[in-house]
């Protein structure tokens, strides 16, 4: 009887570092697409403020953050640099990210 205690306990923590390695993996994912959103939309607002596109340099960034699956929490432009944080949930957790875009200086 003891070898299938052993068995069972085994398996139960397999189980338990598979899961917590698949959630780990699922999460870097999931940071490294918000952090992608976040760019992109820092690169949205700033094009729009350089000129090179048109409309409102924050409503571009709150439209690509959307596409990308967050919301735009904040939007701040000092000349043509555009600073962006965005939001989006991963399971009950929040996660933001952060992007910074201009010309050189």
């Amino acid at each position: 009887m003891s070898g299938l205690a052993l068995s069972v306990g085994a398996l139960a923590v397999t189980v338990t570092l598979a899961v917590g390695c698949a959630s780990l993996g699922a999460a870097a994912a999931h940071a490294t697409r918000l952090s992608a959103t976040a760019d992109a939309a820092a690169l949205a607002a700033a094009d729009t403020a350089s000129g090179l596109l048109s409309g409102i340099p924050c409503e571009r960034a709150a439209e690509v953050a959307a596409r990308g699956g967050a919301s735009l929490s904040a939007c701040d432009m000092d000349g043509l640099v555009a600073t962006v944080h965005i939001e989006a949930g991963f399971g009950l957790l929040p996660a933001a990210a952060r992007a910074r875009a201009g010309p050189p200086p």
